[in-house]
């Protein structure tokens, strides 16, 4: 498919590299001191599962910025992404010593104005995490 100005476009049902970021609590520690969330469910174990939690959680911010990065790396710059969202649907649990994975992919679903529509799914040990992901970005 070619738009206005004689670029192609990418064809709707393109899938979009699959990408696996890494989580353990040092990264959990080190997003609670940039974010300034120093939630205990983030950081304490004890607390976590006193609140009905199976293990200590990963900050959705963090699952949020870490799909956003595969969005921006993919569509070639954070000035190429004109909208993303995504609603909190399950926790990424991240258990003492282990990395845990978070599992990012995406399709082309349609065209906009000249830009590309990607449905994304996030999962991390096999679980959907991230629901109603979607962004919409101008791919160079």
């Amino acid at each position: 498919m070619v738009h206005a100005g004689g670029a192609r476009m990418i064809e709707v049902g393109t899938v979009v590299a699959e990408k696996v970021f890494y989580l353990d609590r040092a990264l959990l520690k080190e997003y609670a001191d940039a974010s300034g969330d120093q939630n205990p469910i983030h950081q304490n174990e004890e607390f976590a599962i006193s609140v009905g939690l199976p293990n200590i959680i990963a900050h959705g911010m963090l699952t949020m910025a870490l799909v956003g990065k595969f969005v921006t790396d993919w569509a070639g710059g954070a000035a190429q992404v004109h909208e993303y969202s995504a609603r909190f649907i399950k926790p990424v649990i991240v258990p003492a010593g282990e990395k845990v994975d978070l599992t990012v992919s995406a399709v082309v679903s349609a065209h906009e104005d000249g830009k590309v529509k990607l449905d994304i799914t996030a999962s991390s040990a096999g679980v959907k995490v991230l629901g109603m992901a979607k962004a919409l970005v101008s791919k160079k």
